[in-house]
């Protein structure tokens, strides 16, 4: 699939996403931070990418947390997936926050999340006075058990 993308002013020197291997879902998308940009513990910050695209009506490009950087640093995409709508157009920006209790500075080109593109239906409700039966009814949160 091909996207149309475009930099950004503030994205000058920085690689455009791209997938780590051949079997990655994901693309490792840069921060555009002018200066290093520092995410105190407990902080929730909107940090620019320096790029826009244009994602095919039908698809959403969904922005994850990266593993590494949650693991590590304790630092998620906070509300991952974020979708990218297929009708935007204006510069793509992460909102990290850091669950950590320590400070993390994002450098320009720290690789800050991942972006993964996926098909998408619109739906049209249909009312109805009743839903059809289940085995599992209107049972939720852990009905089904936690252990096998």
């Amino acid at each position: 699939m091909n996207i149309s993308i475009t930099r950004l002013p503030n994205s000058d020197g920085l690689p455009l996403p791209a997938y780590a291997t051949s079997g990655a879902a994901g693309m490792d998308i840069h921060a555009a931070v002018d200066e290093p940009l520092t995410l105190m513990p407990g902080e929730v910050q909107m940090v620019p990418t320096g790029l826009a695209f244009a994602v095919p009506h039908g698809f959403e490009c969904q922005v994850r947390s990266r593993s590494g950087l949650a693991a590590k640093h304790g630092v998620f995409a906070l509300n991952s997936p974020g979708t990218i709508d297929s009708d935007y157009r204006g510069e793509v920006k992460v909102i990290l926050a850091n669950f950590s209790k320590a400070p993390y500075t994002i450098e320009r080109g720290t690789r800050i999340a991942q972006l993964v593109v996926a098909k998408h239906e619109q739906v049209v409700w249909n009312e109805v006075d009743d839903l059809e039966e289940t085995v599992r009814g209107e049972g939720g949160f852990g009905s089904t058990g936690v252990h096998p």
